[in-house]
């Protein structure tokens, strides 16, 4: 299995239960292995996922569709 990350930075300040949802949504979107949260850092979002299965901007598609204003780091 080929595994890629992507950081996507969230300009909202997201509460604890938002976080949670963001990343139950995010883990049931096909070809994505992990979501996490930086819990310090609760603007940054790190999702691994199989990069023949998901691109990242499929990802940000996904975060920006619940209403949140988000951004690709790195990419």
């Amino acid at each position: 299995m080929n595994q890629a990350d992507v950081l996507i930075h969230i300009d909202e300040d997201l509460n604890s239960d938002r976080i949670h949802e963001m990343e139950r949504a995010l883990s049931l979107h096909e070809g994505v292995i992990s979501v996490c949260m930086h819990e310090r850092r609760r603007h940054l979002l790190v999702v691994d996922y199989e990069p023949g299965r998901v691109r990242p901007v499929d990802l940000l598609s996904r975060v920006r569709a619940d209403g949140l204003h988000a951004a690709l780091i790195g990419l």
